[in-house]
C-alpha cells in the first residue's frame, strides 16, 4: 500500500513559484519568459516577490504584494482596496506604483496585485544621508506637500468603502490601548490631557488619509519621490494628519533639526501643500505632531509587552520597545513653552 505523504515546504514553494508564473504571463500581454523570481525578506503576514517578465521586445520588473490563504492582514482595508486606492492615487497625479493586476480567485495565489517595480531608495536613513540624495533632499519636503496635496483633492465620491477616524476616536483608542499595556506613563498622561483640551479644534472635513506617510514608506530617487508605499492604514479621516504624522521625530533618522522626514522644513512642506491648491494650519500640524508622536510611543511600549509575554522574545521587539523612552522625550520638547 502506497502511504500519502504531506507536500514538502520546498515543494509548497515549487507550485507557488509555477504559479506566480503562470498568473505573471496571463496578465501580461506578450509576456513568454518569467525568470528572477524572488521571495523579499519580512513579513510575517504578507509576502513581497519580485520577477522579470520578459517576452518579444518587452522586459519588465514586477512586485507581487500577496496575502497567503489563511494569514491576517495587518490592515484595517484589504489588499483589493489598497490597489484601488493606488490606481486612484495615480490618476491624482501622486506618485505609485503601477498597478498591473488585482489577484482573482481563479489566479489560486490568495489575495493581493501584481505592480511595476520602482527603482530607488526605500531606507530612510539612507535618504537623509546618502551623497546619492544630496541635491534633491533641500527639495524634498515642497515635494512633498504637492504629493499630499494631490492625494487628500482625490474625489470622496470615488473613494470606496473606508474605515472613518477622527481625532476623537484616535485618542480613545490611544487611551484603551494604555490601559491594557498598564504600565504608568506620566508623560503619556500629561499629553492625552493637552490633546483633549484641543480635540477637532478647526478640524479639516474628512478626505483620503493614507495614515502612514512618512520617511521610510516611500520611493526616493534622484530626481525626487518616485512611489508612495504601504497604504494599508488608508481610511477617511483629518488630512492634516498626515502632515503632522510625516514630522514625528522618530522619521527623522537622527537629523532632528529638519522636521519634515529629517530632510526638510515645515516652512517648505507647508508651501508645497498650499501651492497644491490646500492650506495647512501649522497648529492643526502641531496637534497631530503630538497625536503622532504619541501613538508611535504606545505602538512602542505594546511592542515592549508582547517581548516580555511571549511567546515573541525577538530582539526587534524589544529594540523598538526601548524606544517608548525616546518618544517620551519628544513629547516633552513639543509641549515646552515656547517664548515669543
Amino acid at each position: 500500500m502506497t502511504s500519502l505523504q504531506p507536500a514538502s515546504a520546498d515543494d509548497e514553494r515549487a507550485n507557488l513559484a509555477l504559479r506566480i508564473r503562470e498568473v505573471a504571463r496571463a496578465v501580461l500581454p506578450g509576456v513568454d519568459q518569467v525568470t528572477d523570481l524572488r521571495r523579499i525578506p519580512g513579513g510575517a503576514s504578507q509576502e513581497i516577490w519580485t520577477l522579470e517578465a520578459a517576452g518579444s521586445g518587452l522586459r519588465r520588473r514586477l512586485v507581487l504584494r500577496r496575502q497567503p490563504a489563511g494569514a491576517a492582514y495587518p490592515g484595517k482595508i484589504t489588499l483589493e482596496i489598497e490597489a484601488e486606492l493606488m490606481r486612484l492615487a495615480e490618476a491624482a497625479g501622486v506618485p505609485t506604483p503601477h498597478i498591473i493586476h488585482v489577484l482573482t480567485p481563479a489566479d489560486g495565489l490568495g489575495n493581493g496585485y501584481f505592480m511595476d517595480y520602482v527603482e530607488g531608495e526605500g531606507l530612510g536613513h539612507r535618504i537623509v544621508r546618502s551623497d546619492a540624495f544630496a541635491a534633491i533632499r533641500p527639495k524634498l519636503a515642497f515635494q512633498i506637500g504637492g504629493i499630499l496635496a494631490r492625494m487628500h483633492a482625490v474625489d470622496p465620491a470615488l473613494l470606496p468603502v473606508l474605515p472613518r477616524s477622527s481625532a476623537a476616536s484616535a485618542v480613545a483608542a490611544m487611551q484603551e490601548t494604555c490601559r491594557r499595556i498598564d504600565q504608568p506613563r506620566p508623560v503619556f498622561e500629561l499629553c492625552f490631557r493637552w490633546l483633549r483640551e484641543r480635540l477637532d479644534r478647526d478640524a479639516a472635513a474628512p478626505t483620503l488619509v493614507h495614515g502612514d506617510f512618512r520617511n521610510g514608506n516611500m520611493i526616493v530617487g534622484p530626481d525626487g519621490v518616485r512611489a508612495v508605499l504601504d497604504w494599508e492604514l488608508a481610511h477617511l479621516g483629518d488630512p492634516i494628519s498626515d502632515l503632522g504624522w510625516l514630522c514625528v521625530n522618530s522619521w527623522r533618522y537622527g537629523e532632528i533639526d529638519k522636521p519634515v522626514g529629517g530632510f526638510g522644513s515645515r516652512e517648505d512642506l507647508f508651501a508645497g501643500y498650499e501651492e497644491g491648491g490646500r492650506k495647512a494650519d501649522p497648529d492643526r500640524v502641531m496637534f497631530w505632531e503630538v497625536m503622532g508622536t504619541l501613538r508611535w510611543g504606545i505602538m512602542c511600549c505594546g511592542m515592549m509587552q508582547r517581548f516580555r509575554s511571549g511567546p515573541d522574545h525577538s530582539m526587534e521587539r524589544a529594540m523598538i520597545g526601548r524606544r517608548s523612552s525616546e518618544t517620551e522625550i519628544d513629547l516633552l520638547r513639543l509641549l515646552a513653552p515656547r517664548g515669543k
